[in-house]
């Protein structure tokens, strides 16, 4: 990947992701409080929809842009030295380095804007000083394990799927995509990584809105779903799904 390249992935990753979580903001704040332990009304309900944006708005671009480089970078060098039946697994790695860099940024955002969603009352600026007075830096990470076990699933689906669905489209036309094309493609993969991995967003947001000290707040996924499942069966561990795919999709 030469120098142009990388600035286009940097600015083109980064300008996407803004776009789109401040697009469908709203959609994110009620997928959060239905997945909430204190239940969608008592978390706000339709009030404050926009409560957490600045978050978002500050952690979007570097966050896409970090994931987006990283994906690029990998999928060039490591593709140059591999079979084209092997593209799949090269996606695969590709995608699963870029969420892990990108956590980095995303969940300190991610953090500090789900409370903020979850409590509209406080504000953003208030929530992130309640984590660093309360918790130090390491609150605003807290969760970082359960977003990548979430966000490597999801892409290990969408990426490798993405990349099938714009080459048999482009092998069914006889010339490469078209930009709507691949968005379609990003559409439906999305939506179907959404589905999948639903259960695992729902344990990252209760890991992340739980009280400090408590047993969820240590981060372990599977007690977490555990916990949910024997409360609220298939329902608490799908909650926000619709939503998800909504989201996912666009």
């Amino acid at each position: 990947m030469d120098g142009r390249e990388f600035l286009a992935s940097l600015v083109a990753g980064g300008v996407a992701g803004l776009c789109a979580d401040l697009t469908l903001f709203p959609l994110d704040t009620i997928k959060t409080r239905l997945q909430s332990p204190q239940g969608f009304y008592n978390a706000g309900g339709f009030r404050g929809i926009y409560a957490g944006v600045p978050s978002a708005a500050l952690g979007s671009f570097p966050n896409a842009a970090l994931f987006f480089v990283t994906y690029e970078y990998t999928k060039s060098v490591l593709g140059s030295s591999v079979s084209t039946k092997k593209a799949p697994l090269v996606h695969m790695i590709a995608a699963s380095l870029g969420e892990v860099v990108a956590c980095l940024v995303r969940v300190p955002s991610e953090v500090v804007k789900q409370r903020a969603q979850a409590c509209p009352s406080l504000g953003t600026y208030k929530v992130f000083i309640d984590i660093v007075r309360h918790e130090g830096i390491l609150g605003l990470y807290r969760g970082y394990g359960s977003t990548v076990k979430r966000e490597i699933p999801f892409s290990l689906v969408q990426f490798p799927l993405w990349e099938f669905l714009k080459a048999v489209w482009s092998w069914k036309q006889n010339h490469a995509v078209d930009s709507w094309q691949a968005a379609v493609c990003g559409a439906f993969s999305g939506a179907f990584a959404a589905v999948v991995t639903t259960p695992l967003d729902v344990a990252k947001t209760r890991i992340m809105l739980a009280e400090a000290g408590s047993t969820t707040a240590s981060g372990k996924v599977l007690p977490v779903l555990s916990n949910i499942w024997k409360m609220q069966g298939i329902s608490g561990v799908k909650k926000g799904n619709l939503e998800l795919i909504y989201t996912w999709s666009h």
